[in-house]
């Protein structure tokens, strides 16, 4: 009984000896059927660079300026430059005059332009003219050359110097007045009215002949002074 027992147990162990080895078989040749295939990389070429040519770029258009018209400046006014005022003493302390000669005219000649004397044939000296003697204030109206003061112009409180040319004619009256500076129109108005209605002077003379003559008159309104 002890001899069957170890009879099987034998055989047994040569089945599992023999699976085993065939399975261990198979695996190596499946393993040299799929073997990995070697592989060899080849490293690229040199780089070759090919310059391709580009057509140049056209030219910018001309860009078109506006036209701009150049104005002459106008021309600077000229300075206005008075007449220059000499004043005299007068009785008026506000008021003041100057006295514009008129030029004198040269004499006329005989016809052909020559002059003829006697003796030893030597022209003559030309005698002189007469002297102009300007116009003077008249005494009799000194105290009446200074206007009223403007009411306008006193409220505005408006006050300095008025200076004027007066045309006087051989009866010593005013025949015309022109501004040389003021202070205000206002000013000059009175000044000019006053002139015309209540100035009187000793006309100018030549040879003792009463002729026109120009004279500069200056007046200066203060507020102070009335």
């Amino acid at each position: 009984m002890y001899a069957q027992r170890y009879d099987s147990g034998g055989k047994g162990k040569s089945v599992g000896l023999g699976a085993a080895v065939a399975v261990n078989a198979g695996l190596l040749a499946l393993l040299m059927t799929t073997g990995v295939v070697p592989t060899t990389i080849r490293p690229d070429g040199p780089l070759t660079i090919i310059h391709i040519p580009l057509d140049p770029p056209p030219p910018p258009e001309p860009i078109e300026q506006p036209r701009v018209d150049r104005v002459q400046p106008a021309p600077a006014p000229l300075p206005f430059k008075p007449t220059p005022i000499v004043n005299l003493p007068v009785p008026n302390s506000n008021f003041g005059s100057t006295t514009i000669l008129q030029p004198i005219q040269p004499l006329a000649l005989p016809p052909g332009g020559a002059v003829t004397g006697s003796g030893s044939g030597s022209v003559p000296a030309e005698p002189a003219p007469p002297a102009l003697i300007g116009a003077e204030i008249d005494p009799r109206f000194a105290n009446a050359f200074q206007p009223e003061y403007p009411a306008a112009e006193r409220r505005a409180e408006r006050e300095g110097r008025v200076v004027v040319r007066v045309l006087i004619g051989i009866d010593g009256r005013v025949q015309a007045v022109e501004q040389v500076s003021a202070v205000s129109p206002g000013l000059f108005d009175a000044t000019r009215r006053h002139a015309l209605a209540r100035w009187r002077f000793k006309p100018a003379t030549r040879g003792g002949v009463p002729v026109e003559s120009w004279k500069t008159m200056s007046l200066r309104f203060e507020l102070s002074g009335g």
